[in-house]
């Protein structure tokens, strides 16, 4: 059950499907030195991606990611997050990234984190794109357990977690400011 369910039509407002550094939106990763380039949807894909590309480009250091508006599948998001944080992967958003909802959750898994100026950081409550809304629940729910643990570590405070829910609810999404980045710790040198 995909728990970051995001409004794909607010999204596609934001997010622009142009080329990228002369790569397609649907090219998830490219590797150009020691940098990994990563652009598009996380889905249940996305952890053997990483894995072959990290295998064929044993000198990648960092990833920078351009525009990742989210996460088709949730267990594939955070199993690709904890390959990046056991290869002790920095991540990287430049002044014209955009990163929303399970992108988020991929980019806190990087050992050093670094958050340009300008860059759009997106996050909202979870929903099953039914009716259950992760804002709704009670915080001793157990569907709060994944992202609690996933969380705990990553080292980011539990008060993210809480913050995202209360945020934007799972059709909508608020872009953090300045001052959320730094309060939640979402840059880490």
């Amino acid at each position: 059950m995909n728990k970051r369910h995001i409004a794909v039509t607010v999204l596609l407002l934001l997010v622009s499907v142009a080329f990228i550094n002369g790569y397609a939106n649907d090219d998830l990763f490219y590797v150009e030195g020691n940098i990994l380039h990563m652009n598009g949807d996380i889905n249940s894909d996305t952890p053997d991606l990483l894995i072959e590309a990290l295998e064929s480009n044993p000198h990648v250091q960092e990833i920078i990611m351009h525009e990742v508006p989210g996460s088709l599948d949730d267990d594939s998001n955070l199993a690709a997050a904890r390959i990046v944080r056991e290869q002790g992967l920095r991540t990287r958003v430049l002044p014209d990234s955009m990163i929303a909802s399970g992108g988020v959750d991929f980019f806190l898994a990087g050992t050093k984190r670094y958050v340009a100026k300008g860059a759009m950081i997106g996050v909202h409550s979870w929903g099953d794109g039914a009716s259950m809304e992760g804002r709704n629940l009670p915080r001793t729910h157990p569907d709060h357990q994944l992202y609690l643990e996933y969380y705990r570590a990553m080292q980011i405070p539990e008060a993210f977690y809480w913050f995202t829910l209360e945020a934007a609810s799972s059709d909508n999404i608020h872009f953090m400011t300045e001052e959320e980045i730094q309060k939640y710790h979402i840059a880490a040198e």
